[in-house]
């Protein structure tokens, strides 16, 4: 099968690339990105993926699958772009497999999509509603981007999409939101809140991507690791310096101090849990994580400490 991964340059991206080529798949990227070097049989394509080259890549390479991983993600990004870039980028790839006969659509998106709230369920199915739009407006257009790639379920019935809803990554990389929030010596946290975090080892995060196409998985599915811990047992167990702040000087502290930097919608996510119920997807897949917390936290803390 010949498979096209959008956003292949970043460590997930490479991770999903390097297993489905091991797997026999021929790999095809998109990336504005660099990938200097990459293995031999991933061929990468650097262009923006709302722009002409990149619908002649689907045009010349008639992928079979697409896996789209191509959505900024950093909370912290304030390009102008960053709205175009997730919502018309999405828009873009999901026409594109459509116009070229892509059978099999993948779009990877964040358990964040369910908001922060203190009258959430602990743990979110599913069909719960996308309260991020409220709670943290700076998601809006990774909200958008989800709902966007769901609908090609009834607009392009042809396309077998899957949406993918993945809890933080953490890892040796370190890269991503929550190896952000916990990369410094000292984690800023709401006095009085000490909320349950829900993470996935980054090889497992690729794994699960990867047993999506292997299934040929249709609908969404939330995608989690291990049972979820409380950020003080995170904090604790990384080798990090807990740092309770009163909420009204929470936001005016972010940024200095040595503390990571937030915008202020991330306030909700420090206070209250965003948990998801995976059951769908293992039972769809069979799927299970291979790394443990305590194996995950340990590679990373074993990786920021280096």
């Amino acid at each position: 099968m010949k498979v096209l991964i959008t956003g292949i340059a970043g460590n997930i991206g490479r991770m999903v690339a390097q297993r489905l080529l091991d797997a026999g798949h021929e790999v095809v990227g998109i990336d504005r990105r660099p990938w200097y070097h990459p293995p031999d049989g991933i061929k990468v394509f650097q262009h923006d993926i709302r722009k002409r080259p990149a619908e002649d890549v689907f045009r010349t390479q008639r992928p079979d699958a697409m896996i789209h991983m191509a959505t900024v993600t950093h909370l912290t990004h304030r390009s102008e772009d960053r709205f175009r870039i997730n919502l018309g980028g999405t828009q873009a790839v999901f026409d594109h497999c459509h116009t070229y006969g892509v059978k099999q659509a993948i779009f990877v998106g964040r358990h964040t999509y369910y908001g922060a709230a203190p009258d959430s369920a602990l743990y979110h199915g599913e069909s719960d509603p996308p309260m991020a739009v409220h709670t943290f407006p700076e998601l809006s257009d990774l909200v958008a981007a989800d709902l966007y790639a769901g609908s090609a379920l009834w607009r392009y019935p042809e396309v077998d999409t899957a949406v993918l809803r993945i809890c933080y990554t953490l890892g040796p990389l370190r890269q991503g939101t929550l190896a952000s929030f916990l990369r410094g010596p000292r984690v800023p946290t709401v006095m009085g809140f000490d909320p349950l975090f829900q993470f996935i080892h980054e090889r497992d995060a690729a794994e699960a991507i990867c047993t999506t196409l292997d299934k040929g998985l249709r609908g969404v599915f939330n995608v989690a690791g291990p049972p979820p811990l409380p950020l003080s047992v995170m904090i604790h167990q990384t080798g990090r310096v807990n740092v309770p702040i009163p909420e009204p000087l929470f936001n005016l502290v972010l940024g200095r101090f040595g503390l990571p930097r937030l915008p202020p919608g991330a306030l909700a996510h420090v206070k209250y849990p965003i948990v998801i119920d995976s059951s769908a997807f293992a039972d769809a897949t069979g799927w299970q994580p291979a790394h443990d917390e305590d194996t995950t936290l340990h590679e990373f803390r074993i990786s920021a400490d280096a």
